[in-house]
C-alpha cells in the first residue's frame, strides 16, 4: 500500500460527497452477485481488462496517468476505505489530488504523474535492501516462470533452504522456523509455541508497544487507541514499562506469588511505533536473567528491527542476547514478497512434532516468498547492509542532532539506532507541518500510525550518501521555513 504523508488541506475547500453507484436490478442469483456494483458482468470483464492492459503497459500517456488518479480516489472512496483519502499518509499538496505511488528503485520513487521522491519511510522497514532489487526480483520472477505456489502436500526446497539459512543466521540456539506472510502472524505463532510449551496461558509486554493488530497479537498492544474498540481480548496479559526490567522482575515476582502463569515476555529490542525507542543498554541482559531464573520465555519482536536495520543482523545481539523466540517479517521478503517467521530452538519445536499441523498456513512458505527470503538474506550479507546501516545510521543521526541543537524549541530529539530513526518535536501539528514540507520538497517520510509528533525514519540500508546529504538539506530548510 502506497503509504504517503499527511498534509492540511486547504481551507474552505469542500469535501468530496459519496454518491453511491445506482445499483441493477438482477434476475439471478448469478446476476445479483454481480450487480451490487452497478456493473454487468461484460463491463467487469472490460474494466478488469483495462486493468491489466494498464498493468502490462511499459509507458503510460498523460491522459491515462490522470485518469489512474481520478480511478484511484473513486475506487477507495465507494469500495476499499474513505478515511484513507481524510486521513492516510498518501494524501499530498493541498488536498487537490492524491499522490498515486508507481514505480521505484533503490531510494528513490515516482508518482503515476512522473514526480519523484527520495524514500526516507521505506514502507516502515520493507525496503531495506532498496525498492526493487534486481538480485531479489530475479529469483522471484525465476520463480514465478517455474512454479508460483506448492502443493502443500510435499516437500517444498526453498523452504527448506530459506530456513537453513536462516537457523544458521540466528543467534544462540535458535534454529527451526515457520513462514508465514506478516509480522502478526508471526506473533501469534509465537504466542501459540509459547502456550503449548510452556503449558502457561500468561504473557508480559511493554507500553507503547505494538506487535500486530490481530487479536492475540492485539492483546499484546500497549497503545489503547488500538485495543479499546475490540475489548475484551485476551486475558491474562501485563503490561510494563518499555525499558524497565526490574518492573518485568516484579510482575514475575508478583504472578509467581499469587499464581498467574507467564509464558512468555514478548518485547521489541527497539521500540518502532513508539517512535525508536532505544533501551538502556543493560536492559536485555537483564531481561534475559530475569526471564531464565523465573522459567519464562523470551520473545524478542524483530518484526522491523531484524534483518540489519539497527546496524546488526538481528537487534538482540548489539546486547548479546539471544531470545527462546525470535519474530520476523517486513524486510525479510526483501521488499518484493510478504514473509515472516518466527524461529525458536530445537527444544521448545519439539511440541509440534507430535501434531506437525497444530499450527499451519495456506500461504505461508510459498515459493513466491521463500525465493525472495533466500534472495535478501544473500543481498543482505554480500553487500553486508547491517554495516552499512551503522555507519550510515552514526552519520545522518548525528547530523539530525545537530539540527536539533539548531531548532530546540521545535524539535526536541533525534534519536535512534542504525537506520530506524525517530525525530520528536514539539507537537502532532508541527510533526505534520515538517512531513507535509519534505513531501513538497521531494522526501518521503512518515509519522506513527496515529500521529506525527514523531516522525520515523528508516530508508533503505544501502541509501547513498548524496541522497541522505539532500535529505538533511531539505529538513533544514523545512525547518529554517516553519521555524520563522
Amino acid at each position: 500500500m502506497a503509504r504517503g504523508v499527511v498534509v492540511p488541506m486547504k481551507p474552505n475547500v469542500k469535501p468530496n460527497v459519496v454518491r453511491p453507484r445506482r445499483k441493477r436490478r438482477a434476475s439471478s442469483p448469478a446476476a445479483k452477485s454481480v450487480a451490487r456494483s452497478g456493473m454487468t458482468r461484460k463491463e467487469l470483464i472490460a474494466e478488469s481488462r483495462r486493468w491489466l492492459s494498464i498493468i502490462n503497459a511499459h509507458r503510460l500517456n498523460d491522459y491515462k496517468r490522470r485518469k489512474i488518479v481520478t480511478d484511484t480516489l473513486d475506487n477507495f472512496r465507494l469500495y476499499y476505505n474513505r478515511g484513507y483519502l481524510e486521513y492516510r499518509k498518501s494524501v499530498t499538496q493541498g488536498g487537490e489530488f492524491a499522490a498515486i505511488e508507481w514505480s521505484g528503485r533503490g531510494s528513490q520513487f515516482e508518482d503515476i504523474v512522473g514526480r519523484k521522491y527520495i524514500d526516507c519511510l521505506g514502507g516502515y522497514g520493507i525496503y531495506s535492501a532498496g525498492i526493487n532489487h534486481p538480485k531479489i526480483v530475479r529469483a522471484v520472477k525465476s520463480q514465478l516462470e517455474r512454479m508460483p505456489l506448492s502443493s502443500q502436500e510435499l516437500l517444498d526446497p526453498l523452504r527448506g533452504a530459506l530456513a537453513e539459512l536462516l537457523g544458521e543466521l540466528a543467534p544462540g540456539d535458535l534454529q527451526c522456523c515457520f513462514f508465514i506472510n506478516n509480522g502478526t502472524d508471526a506473533i501469534e505463532g509465537a504466542m501459540k509455541l509459547a502456550r503449548l510449551y510452556t503449558g502457561k496461558p500468561g504473557f508480559i509486554s511493554c507500553v507503547r508497544g505494538f506487535h500486530g493488530k490481530s487479536y492475540g497479537a492485539l492483546s499484546l498492544m500497549g497503545k489503547g487507541e488500538y485495543r479499546l474498540a475490540f475489548e475484551p481480548l485476551l486475558q491474562d496479559t501485563y503490561f510494563v514499562p518499555f525499558g524497565d526490567a526490574e518492573a518485568v522482575e516484579a510482575e514475575l515476582r508478583k504472578a509467581e506469588a499469587v499464581g498467574m502463569a507467564i509464558s512468555g515476555v514478548v518485547v521489541e529490542p527497539v521500540q518502532g511505533e513508539a517512535g525508536a525507542i532505544v533501551p538502556p543498554d543493560d536492559y536485555w541482559p537483564r531481561l534475559r536473567e530475569v526471564c531464565t531464573r523465573y522459567g519464562v520465555l523470551l520473545i524478542a519482536d524483530e518484526v522491523q528491527t531484524g534483518m540489519g536495520r539497527t546496524g546488526k543482523m538481528f537487534a538482540v545481539e548489539h546486547w548479546g542476547v539471544a531470545p527462546d523466540i525470535m519474530c520476523l517479517g517486513k524486510a525479510l521478503g526483501g521488499g518484493v514478497m510478504p514473509l515472516s517467521a518466527f524461529i525458536a530452538t530445537p527444544e521448545i519445536w519439539q511440541v509440534l512434532e507430535p501434531n506437525p499441523f497444530i499450527h499451519s498456513s495456506t500461504f505461508g512458505g510459498n515459493p513466491l516468498a521463500c525465493a525472495a527470503g533466500i534472495a535478501a538474506v544473500n543481498v543482505t550479507l554480500e553487500e553486508d547492509l547491517p554495516s552499512r546501516a551503522a555507519e550510515t545510521g552514526t552519520y545522518l543521526l548525528g547530523e539530525l542532532q545537530k539540527l536539533q541543537r539548531r531548532y530546540p524549541d521545535h524539535l526536541i530529539e533525534a534519536r535512534g539506532l542504525g537506520l530506524l530513526i525517530g525525530l520528536e518535536f514539539v507537537d502532532t501539528e508541527f510533526g505534520y507541518a515538517v512531513a507535509a514540507g519534505l513531501f513538497k520538497r521531494g522526501v518521503l517520510v512518515a509519522g506513527t500510525l496515529l500521529n506525527a509528533k514523531t516522525l520515523r525514519v528508516e530508508p533503505a540500508l544501502n541509501i547513498p550518501r548524496p541522497l541522505v546529504d539532500e535529505v538533511l538539506e531539505k529538513l533544514d530548510d523545512t525547518l529554517q521555513d516553519l521555524a520563522e
